[in-house]
């Protein structure tokens, strides 16, 4: 009982803030920014990338600071809402996607290796994780599989997802200098802090089916995309 307590404790008193970009996700966000533990976070920001539907007008009903980048890419609103961040006392910084695959409860496990200061790095894995069935299509595993493998072959990165649900000290966020607009984010995240050397692991999450219909994986053209821009973010990381 006085572990959970002090745990808590230790939580509570670091800045978190929590970037989530969205588009389309009228029917998931209000769950998404309900979810999260109120209590060990100090800013909740939507990332409205040019939605069509009322995610914007929930987000912000339920608490969220919603801001707007109208130029569509899933790094251009991770590129918005740090820039945001900038101006706030954050310690940590944690991405979320806003479909509610990923489970906001369990942002805890992924902040608290940062706080005591074991790691600057957290991955959530889906790989590692329970999740549902039908939840990771099978082009999704195997991209995860073969973009992993690349990262384990070419810079020594020991990782098992290329999953969305992430934390990093705000600090190292910074010095990783990020500049990728579309799909390759995560992949670019993930080999800077490799060749940067950050101490960095991965922690088990929980995924279930995405509210609504995907944007990239729900389609074979959004596949292809993405999977060629992770590919040439890999590729190209090499000669950098």
């Amino acid at each position: 009982m006085i572990g959970e307590l002090n745990q808590q404790i230790s939580i509570e008193k670091m800045t978190v803030g929590v970037i989530i970009p969205a588009f389309n996700e009228a029917l998931s966000i209000k769950k998404v920014v309900q979810d999260l533990p109120k209590n060990i976070i100090a800013e909740i920001v939507v990332v409205n990338n040019g939605s069509t539907d009322d995610t914007a007008l929930i987000a912000e009903k339920n608490g969220a600071v919603v801001l707007t980048e109208n130029r569509r890419g899933y790094g251009w609103a991770c590129l918005k809402g740090m820039e945001y961040l900038k101006k706030k006392d954050i310690e940590i910084v944690v991405f979320l996607d806003g479909d509610y695959s990923d489970d906001p409860k369990e942002i805890t496990q992924l902040i608290e290796p940062i706080k005591k200061n074991e790691y600057e790095f957290v991955v959530g894995s889906r790989v590692l994780g329970k999740r549902q069935k039908g939840s990771l299509k099978a082009h999704q595993i195997f991209g995860n599989k073969l973009a992993t493998f690349l990262i384990r072959i070419f810079f020594g990165g020991l990782f098992t997802d290329l999953g969305p649900f992430r934390a990093i000290k705000h600090e190292s966020l910074s010095k990783l200098s990020m500049k990728d607009k579309t799909y390759g984010w995560t992949v670019e995240m993930q080999i800077k802090a490799v060749k940067q050397r950050l101490k960095y692991m991965e922690v088990p999450v929980s995924y279930k089916p995405r509210i609504g219909k995907s944007k990239v994986s729900g389609t074979i053209k959004g596949s292809i995309k993405a999977g060629t821009i992770i590919l040439l973010w890999i590729f190209k990381s090499l000669f950098k």
